[in-house]
């Protein structure tokens, strides 16, 4: 008998379904990205941004940006700002999935009190912590009055006002590492971990031979979002401390801000070109995660 031709699978299925996800992609990234750029290459007044005939001016935005004096201590804050915030958000997580693990009583209630600063608005975590570092009423120094320090002012201190965004930051990013290294050490065999006790080895060693290995790939992209997420922190900083006092908690990310609606004659152009710095950044430590990814799928 002759074999019975197949008939062609409908491509117009697998279109319809893509298209909703190609229109959403074109609609809210690569237009706004594509707008972006092209504020940042040409000389954008109030005026031209309405009527839209801004002379093209190439690369002298970042140019500008690369020349002004707020670009280094911006760069400096900012790479500050994210690694600090970057490292001890993992660390704490990943000591609250592993503590978590254990599966003991009340263990998912705690957790889910652990995403509360996750849950919540951040305009309200910012005007919490805002409250509680108060110089004058804030909770924290008077907890700290009680045990005989001086007060500090977190919010209104050059010295300190880098601090005080970095620790709230920090606070509401736990919950996230929480909840994916909590589920990536969930997929770890239990026979893995008897195994390794009945060769002889500690807690310490079990974590760090079995543990630490097999979450590695769940830790390389938790890691990565925590990055992207971090560059972009706009919030938090504006509304604790409006990048000041004098500038000293100033990032990229409240800079583009201020250049683009922070003056009365606002510097769209600038402004764009510090946002598509953060972009770029994003898109290299993108690049080398997923060219790391590639080289362990291959060894």
């Amino acid at each position: 008998m002759r074999p019975m031709k197949q008939t062609p699978r409908p491509q117009w299925a697998a279109w319809a379904f893509l298209t909703p996800v190609i229109l959403y992609l074109a609609l809210f990234y690569a237009y706004p990205l594509y707008r972006n750029v092209d504020l940042s290459l040409r000389d954008y007044t109030v005026r031209s941004f309405v009527q839209g005939d801004a002379p093209f001016t190439g690369l002298r935005n970042y140019r500008t940006v690369l020349d002004d004096p707020a670009f280094a201590p911006a760069l400096l804050h900012t790479v500050v700002f994210t690694a600090v915030c970057l490292v001890l958000q993992y660390a704490i997580g990943l000591a609250l999935a592993v503590f978590f693990n254990q599966n003991f009583r009340l263990s998912a209630t705690l957790r889910a009190l652990f995403l509360v600063p996750w849950l919540l608005p951040l305009i309200v975590s910012a005007s919490t912590w805002s409250w509680m570092l108060n110089s004058d009423s804030g909770v924290v120094n008077a907890l700290l009055s009680a045990v005989g320090v001086d007060p500090v002012n977190w919010l209104t201190s050059p010295s300190w006002s880098l601090t005080s965004v970095i620790i709230a930051n920090i606070w509401i990013g736990v919950p996230f590492n929480l909840v994916v290294l909590y589920s990536g050490l969930q997929s770890i065999p239990a026979s893995l971990y008897e195994a390794a006790a009945l060769d002889g080895a500690n807690a310490w060693q079990r974590f760090w031979r079995v543990t630490f290995p097999l979450l590695r790939p769940v830790s390389a992209i938790t890691l990565l979002l925590g990055l992207v997420y971090t560059l972009k922190v706009f919030d938090i900083i504006w509304i604790m401390t409006k990048g000041g006092p004098a500038d000293s908690s100033t990032t990229f990310a409240t800079w583009s801000y201020q250049l683009g609606f922070g003056n009365l004659l606002p510097a769209f152009g600038p402004g764009a070109a510090v946002g598509n710095l953060l972009v770029v950044a994003a898109l290299v430590f993108g690049l080398v995660y997923v060219r790391v990814q590639r080289k362990q799928a291959f060894s």
